[in-house]
C-alpha cells in the first residue's frame, strides 16, 4: 500500500512509511525498520541501475552524507535516552511529551510541507555546494529518515541525465542508509529487542512490497503523481507528525 503511495503521491518512501510504523512502533524503532526497508529497496534498485551512477558526484555528495548520516542516527539515540519533558490528561486519559517525539514529530510536519511546496520542488543548487548538500541530507537522513528531498534538490543542477540523476540518488541513499544502520544496529535497537522481533514480518512485508514499486517504477520512470493523493497522504503525515510532536501518538 505504501508502495504504491508513493508512486502516485511523489512522497518518497522512507518519507511515508516512517509516520506510519511510528503509529504502531517506538519512534527509534520505526525510524530503524524504515531504514532497513530502504536500505533493501535501495540495494534492488542498485542493481538495476547502479551502471548509469555519476561516480564522481557520488563521491563529492556521499562522503558527507555518510558522516553526517551517522552523526544524525547518534544523536537520534541520545534522544531516545532523554526523560519525558512533560505529560498531561485529556479525556481522562495521560499523555507524554518526550524529546524524541516532540522532535521527530515536527520534522514530519516540517517536511511533509517542504514535499509539497512548489518552490521547494523547483529549488536547485549548484555543484559547488554538493558536500554541503551531502552532509545536510545524510544528517537528516539519520536523524529522522528524512532526506530524499534535500538529496534531490542538491542533485538536480550536477549536469546529470534524468537515468543519471536516479541512479546517483540511488547509490547515494544507499551510502547514507549504510552508515546510519551501523549506529541503529549498535545503538537503540539492542537496547529494544523484543520490540524488534515484533518489526520483522512488517518490515519483511514492506521491503518485498517495495521491491514491487522499484520494479514498477523502473519500466515508468517518469513518476505520476495524482494531486488528490498527494493531499491526502500530506494531510496524513502533518496529523501523524503533530500527533508526535504534542504527545497524542
Amino acid at each position: 500500500m505504501i508502495s504504491a503511495l508513493t508512486l502516485f503521491s511523489g512522497f518518497g518512501l522512507g518519507t511515508v512509511l516512517m509516520p506510519v510504523f511510528a503509529l504502531f512502533f517506538p519512534v527509534p524503532l520505526a525510524i530503524a525498520a524504515t531504514a532497513v526497508v530502504h536500505f533493501a529497496n535501495n540495494i534492488f534498485k542498485f542493481g538495476l541501475m547502479a551502471r548509469q551512477a555519476d561516480w564522481r558526484v557520488v563521491a563529492r555528495f556521499s562522503v558527507t552524507a555518510a558522516v553526517a548520516a551517522m552523526a544524525g542516527a547518534s544523536l537520534l539515540h541520545l534522544f531516545d535516552e532523554m526523560p519525558v519533558v512533560a505529560s498531561y490528561t485529556l479525556g481522562g486519559s495521560t499523555f507524554e511529551v518526550t524529546v524524541i517525539k516532540a522532535v521527530i514529530g515536527t520534522l514530519i510536519v516540517v517536511f511533509a510541507l517542504l514535499e509539497l511546496s512548489p518552490r521547494f520542488q523547483a529549488l536547485a543548487f549548484s555543484p559547488s555546494w554538493l558536500a554541503l548538500g551531502g552532509a545536510l541530507s545524510g544528517f537528516f537522513g539519520g536523524l529522522s529518515g528524512n532526506q530524499g528531498a534535500l538529496r534531490s534538490a542538491f542533485l538536480l543542477k550536477s549536469g546529470l541525465s534524468k537515468e543519471a540523476f536516479v541512479a546517483t540518488g540511488v547509490v547515494s541513499a544507499v551510502i547514507v542508509d549504510a552508515a546510519r544502520l551501523v549506529v541503529y544496529g549498535t545503538g537503540f535497537m539492542a537496547s529494544h529487542l523484543a520490540t524488534s522481533n515484533a518489526l520483522l514480518t512488517p518490515v519483511a512485508v514492506g521491503t518485498i512490497c517495495a521491491f514491487v514499486g522499484s520494479f514498477v517504477g523502473k519500466r515508468v520512470l517518469q513518476k505520476v503523481t495524482l494531486h488528490a493523493v498527494q493531499i491526502t497522504v500530506a494531510v496524513a503525515m502533518l496529523l501523524i507528525g503533530a500527533g508526535l510532536a504534542v504527545g497524542l501518538v
